[in-house]
């Protein structure tokens, strides 16, 4: 990924409260020559070295991602941002959060550790809710997938959230964001600028 210095994140603790925040993506691997794209939610280990999540067994993915090099691509809120809310010369940009990783892959099918990934991610999301549903799911079910273990070789940060502007053209972007309805990107701002 492509990092002007303004915008590249290196704190780990915050790349990985980032993660934990946005952990919806997409596993991208090789298959048959080309590119192939899958859309999931991930789970971080505990030590932070391994990603892990699962794929419908029936994904033509799952058939060359064992010992393959993955990229899995994370993005937080973002939105158009018009040169028309800056008080100098400006052009139409995007502001936005992403995180790039990098990691071999490993698929498993084992029910155990199958269970244990589909029940931390079912009770993490769950967890919001007033009453929460409690997985139970049959081992017929957990056929149906392959899991994935991704070790972490390389994790890459941007934060394009106008660092590069003055810090006006910064309060205007994110004024004009929050009457455009677009109060998580102004958050992530805020929390930016409140950081340096």
């Amino acid at each position: 990924m492509y990092i002007p210095k303004n915008f590249e994140v290196t704190k780990t603790s915050e790349i990985f409260s980032f993660i934990e925040r946005n952990a919806f993506g997409q596993i991208i691997s090789n298959l048959n020559g080309k590119l192939f794209s899958t859309h999931i939610p991930f789970l971080i280990s505990d030590n932070k070295k391994q990603l892990l999540g699962h794929l419908a067994k029936q994904n033509p993915q799952t058939q060359e991602l064992d010992d393959q090099e993955v990229l899995i691509t994370l993005e937080g809120p973002h939105d158009y941002i018009s040169p028309s809310w800056y008080e100098g010369a400006g052009v139409p940009t995007w502001n936005y959060q992403a995180v790039h990783i990098y990691g071999i892959c490993k698929v498993f099918n084992e029910p155990e550790r199958l269970a244990h990934v589909v029940n931390t991610l079912t009770e993490k999301y769950e967890s919001k809710f007033e009453k929460p549903w409690k997985p139970n799911y049959k081992v017929t079910m957990l056929g149906a997938i392959t899991g994935i273990e991704i070790t972490i070789t390389d994790i890459q940060c941007k934060y394009k959230l106008s660092q590069n502007r003055s810090e006006q053209d910064q309060q205007n972007v994110i004024l004009k964001l929050k009457h455009h309805g677009s109060t998580l990107l102004a958050e992530a701002m805020e929390r930016t600028s409140n950081k340096e």
